[in-house]
C-alpha cells in the first residue's frame, strides 16, 4: 500500500467514535500495554507534540519544520507509523508582514469545542521580531475542515515571545509563554496568564521562571517550551533552556494542585536540569517536550526532540536534524516525574 494510501486509511479511522473507535478505545484501554517506540518517530521536526484522541487512541503530531514555513499535521493510530503517513500542510507563511519568517512551535489543542494551533512567527524584513499567534479549525478532525487565522495572541507588552501552551485547571483555563522583557539582559523569560477566550489572556501576566541558574544561560539566557502534566496531588511545567545545541536541557517547575497558580510564590523551581545530554546514549540538546497519554490511555508520555550528534552541521537553526522522540514517563514514590536516563532513549 503506498504512503498516500495508508494515510487515507488512518485518516478514514480517526474519528470513528460512535462505533469502530469506540471499540478500538476499550481494546487499548483493557490491553493497558503497547508495543516499545520506534525512535525517533519523526525525522528532523523541532519542538514535537502528539494529541491523542479519547475515542479512537489515534494519535496527531505537530512539530516545527525545518524550513520554518509551514506547518503540517499527520495522523496515526500507532505511534511508531507516524513517520510513514503522509503529512498535510494546514498552512504556509504568508509572503511579507507578520506571520511570513520563522515559523515556530506550533502547538495543536482542543479548546472550547474547536481546534486550534498556537504559534511563533517573525516578518521577513526582520525575521526575530518573533510574536505569538493561532489558527482555528471548527471541524472534528484537524486534518478537516478549514484553517483560519485568528490574530496574534497579545501579552501585554510588545517585545520576543513565543512557545505558548495551554492547559486547563481546576475549571480554569492558562496560557503559559515565553518572552523577553526589555528590562532584562535575559533572552525570555516563563509568564502566566488565565484565558478570557482561546485567544485573549486576563491581564497583567505573572512572571514564573527567569533564567537564573548556571546551565539555564549557555550560550543564551532561555526559559522556553513550557509543557503542563498533572500527577496526584501536584502539577508541572517543564521548560528547556540555553542554546539549541548540545547545552539545551529540560528544567522543572512545580506547584500543588490546589494552589493558586497565578501566584508565583506557589511555584518551586528545581535547580538543576532533569533532562539533558547523554553522549553515552547518543543524546545531545534534548528538550521543548510535550506530554501525552501512551495508546493504553494510562501510561504518561514524554514527546521531545534531540539531535544524535554533538557537532553540528552549521548552525543550531540551520542543522536541521532535531528528529522528535516518545519515552515512557515514570514517576517516583512522592509523585515527581522521573526523567533520568535509561536505555529506552
Amino acid at each position: 500500500m503506498n504512503k498516500k494510501a495508508v494515510f487515507s486509511t488512518l485518516a478514514a479511522s480517526w474519528f470513528c467514535a460512535v462505533s469502530g473507535g469506540q471499540a478500538l478505545a476499550n481494546q487499548t484501554t483493557m490491553t493497558q500495554s503497547f508495543a516499545p517506540i520506534d525512535n525517533p518517530i519523526v525525522l528532523q521536526r523541532a519542538d514535537p507534540m502528539l494529541v491523542r484522541h479519547p475515542q479512537t487512541g489515534c494519535y496527531t503530531f505537530i512539530g516545527t519544520s525545518p524550513q520554518f514555513d509551514s506547518i503540517e499535521l499527520r495522523q496515526a493510530c500507532n505511534i511508531n507509523d507516524l513517520k510513514l503517513v503522509e503529512p498535510k500542510t494546514i498552512w504556509e507563511k504568508r509572503e511579507t508582514g507578520p506571520m511570513s519568517a520563522n515559523i515556530w512551535a506550533p502547538e495543536l489543542h482542543r479548546v472550547d469545542g474547536a481546534w486550534y494551533i498556537y504559534f511563533a512567527a517573525g516578518e521577513v524584513s526582520t525575521p526575530f521580531s518573533i510574536r505569538m499567534y493561532a489558527l482555528k479549525n471548527d471541524s472534528d478532525n484537524p486534518m478537516e475542515g478549514k484553517w483560519e487565522e485568528v490574530g496574534q495572541i497579545e501579552s501585554g507588552w510588545d517585545s520576543f515571545a513565543l512557545d505558548g501552551t495551554t492547559f486547563e485547571h481546576n475549571g480554569k483555563r492558562y496560557y503559559v509563554w515565553a518572552q523577553q522583557d526589555k528590562d532584562k539582559s535575559y533572552n525570555s523569560a516563563l509568564w502566566i496568564a488565565q484565558m478570557r477566550s482561546p485567544t485573549e489572556l486576563v491581564l497583567p501576566a505573572t512572571l514564573l521562571s527567569e533564567p537564573t541558574l548556571d546551565w539555564e544561560m549557555q550560550g543564551y539566557k532561555v526559559n522556553e517550551g513550557a509543557a503542563f502534566i498533572k500527577h496526584k496531588d501536584k502539577v508541572f511545567l517543564t521548560y528547556s533552556a540555553s542554546a539549541t545545541d548540545h547545552r539545551y536541557a529540560m528544567g522543572l517547575l512545580w506547584a500543588d494542585a490546589d494552589a493558586d497558580l497565578l501566584d508565583a510564590s506557589q511555584w518551586h523551581k528545581k535547580a538543576q536540569p532533569v533532562f539533558e545530554t547523554d553522549a553515552t546514549l547518543g543524546r545531545y540538546g534534548p528538550g521543548h517536550n510535550s506530554f501525552v497519554k501512551g495508546p493504553d490511555g494510562n501510561t504518561d508520555l514524554m514527546v521531545y526532540h534531540s539531535r544524535d550528534y554533538k557537532a553540528l552541521k552549521g548552525t543550531p537553526l540551520t542543522d536541521p536534524n532535531r528528529h522528535a522522540r516518545v519515552r515512557v514517563l515514570h514517576w517516583d514514590n512522592n509523585s515527581f516525574p522521573v526523567f533520568k536516563s535509561s536505555l529506552q532513549d
